[in-house]
């Protein structure tokens, strides 16, 4: 006789306690595709974010610029018009300017949100004004004052 017979309740057991439901293995998989679909948009708005704020870092990068400028004494509009062609460039539709606002000048750059990126109010770190300018809906700008 063999050590390793069989017993009645194995028997048993094999019959009727034999692998998994059904529901089971539903549940299981709704768990994981649940599971995916949050991985996946938590990536898609990681990505939104990183895009929103590298346009952010090249309005500022613009502003500086330009602020920069604007404090030689030999620079003056044609500076202003460089760096507004070159934020047309790297911004969807992009512009500089220089504004007087109360006695401080300032440089400013304003650009079109894309539609793939975050709205205005769900930026995390956007400041609420834009320096008191009324901007349409769908646009962001970035400020810097400095002194002539």
């Amino acid at each position: 006789m063999s050590r390793y017979s069989q017993t009645p309740h194995s028997r048993r057991c094999k019959s009727k306690c034999g692998g998994s439901s059904l529901i089971e293995v539903m549940l299981a998989v709704a768990l994981m595709a649940v599971t995916a679909l949050g991985l996946i948009a938590g990536q898609l708005w990681t990505a939104r974010e990183a895009r929103a704020m590298s346009l952010r870092e090249h309005a500022a990068w613009i502003a500086d610029s330009v602020a920069e400028a604007m404090c030689a004494p030999t620079s003056g509009d044609s500076a202003v018009r460089q760096w507004s062609a070159r934020a047309a460039t790297l911004l969807p539709h992009g512009e500089a300017s220089v504004d007087d606002i109360g006695g401080v000048s300032a440089a400013r750059v304003t650009w079109t949100s894309l539609r793939d990126l975050p709205r205005s109010d769900d930026v995390i770190d956007k400041p609420a004004s834009c320096a008191g300018a009324d901007l349409p809906v769908g646009s962001s700008c970035v400020v810097l004052a400095f002194a002539k």
